[in-house]
């Protein structure tokens, strides 16, 4: 389990990637686990280039092509783009949940998961793994079977156990803490969120 041989022989290049199309940022920021950080990963940068997305989500893909997914789903919004490319290059469908307005995960827009589909859980950014947590658990409460989780960026440095085949294409450490603990906040600093969730 883990984050073993696969997409991180690919890191140098990745990383090459994440940072000439800007997704690496440096500053104080708001996560949305509710920590802060001095770093934060934008992958909306990288995402915007058709070509990059097809290199990162082509190192998930290989790492999966033996494992027969059915199914890719990612939750909104950071997954959808990963979820999407990540099933083209394994020729399956792909789909996303989103909250609905009690703030749970949801399967709407009339996704379905079959029982016994087998499916790859995957997101952008993870830091506590809590989005990944709450898909699984939807597709699990679907009858699906949960076959791996692959993310672009794995900020918790290899930390997260899934219980699952896991991948990540960048695993990195990146420095982050409660926010009644935070440095940043005590020397003055405000937090900016740049993700997409307010």
């Amino acid at each position: 389990m883990g984050n073993e041989p696969g997409c991180n022989d690919h890191l140098k290049e990745a990383l090459e990637i994440f940072t000439e199309s800007g997704a690496l940022l440096d500053g104080h920021f708001l996560l949305t686990s509710g920590r802060h950080s001095d770093r934060y990963m934008q992958c909306a940068q990288v995402l915007k280039f058709p070509q990059y997305t097809e290199k990162l989500a082509r190192w998930l893909a290989e790492d999966f092509a033996d494992d027969q997914i059915d199914l890719v789903i990612g939750p909104a919004m950071g997954g959808i783009i990963v979820a999407y490319e990540t099933g083209r290059q394994l020729g399956v469908p792909a789909i996303f949940a989103e909250r609905d307005s009690s703030g749970t995960m949801a399967l709407r827009r009339g996704f379905s998961i079959t029982p016994c589909q087998r499916v790859l859980v995957v997101e952008d950014v993870t830091t506590t793994g809590s989005s990944v947590r709450e898909v699984m658990s939807l597709v699990e409460k679907s009858g699906g079977i949960v076959a791996g989780v692959g993310v672009l960026v794995d900020r918790s440095n290899g930390a997260i156990d899934f219980g699952v085949k896991q991948r990540a294409v960048i695993t990195m450490e990146v420095v982050s803490w409660d926010a009644a603990d935070c440095p940043l906040c005590r020397g003055g600093s405000e937090p900016v969120k740049p993700g997409s969730r307010k």
